[in-house]
């Protein structure tokens, strides 16, 4: 016989903060993706790039990228990306929290998880409701946007047409004849009329 622990975490929570983890990896990819393309050719094939390109703390990578990127935009796309920094800044300890901390939850308030880490020999509490940890992932969607397009619509539209076109993931699994690819994005259920 198998034993199982349950999370003691609803589905809404649960999904919120895989949608935080995830969002979050894309946003470190893209910020070292950027600050990898501020060097040189010559600079990357020589292996001559600085110690916080290892990638082992994303911190010293955010910190470079604000010197070699955000610094040397213009204009208005340098504003967009100083605003992201600061959201980033702002939301970085809370998304440690819930992908490096401890859960748990009280019988006085039910409604509310609480993440628990310890750092220098403290004990750090976050508390989230699962609208907070929603807003939180919806922040992020935004913050990943701006970071990639700080430009809005006119960057956007700009990749886009160099790529030639985009065909999402949804798209190829909907007309993939895969039964795990149809579970993953299931076509919706026509509306019956009365």
């Amino acid at each position: 016989m198998d034993y199982h622990l349950n999370t003691e975490l609803a589905e809404r929570e649960l999904l919120s903060i895989g949608r935080i983890i995830s969002l979050w990896g894309f946003l470190e990819y893209e910020i070292f993706c950027q600050t990898l393309a501020s060097f040189s050719d010559e600079e990357i094939s020589q292996n001559n790039l600085p110690k916080e390109m290892n990638n082992l703390k994303f911190s010293l990578v955010l910190d470079l990228w604000k010197k070699r990127v955000i610094e040397e935009a213009k204009d208005d796309r340098k504003t967009v990306l100083e605003e992201q920094y600061k959201k980033i800044i702002h939301y970085q300890d809370s998304r440690n929290a819930l992908a490096h901390g401890m859960w748990d939850w009280s019988k006085e308030n039910a409604a509310e998880i609480i993440a628990i880490r310890i750092r220098k020999k403290e004990v750090k509490r976050h508390h989230f409701t699962a609208d907070s940890l929603g807003d939180f992932a919806s922040e992020l969607e935004k913050i990943n946007y701006k970071v990639r397009y700080p430009g809005g619509l006119e960057d956007y539209a700009t990749e886009m047409a160099a790529a030639g076109g985009f065909i999402s993931r949804r798209f190829i699994c909907m007309v993939a004849d895969n039964e795990e690819a149809n579970r993953l994005f299931p076509l919706p259920t026509p509306i019956k009329s009365e």
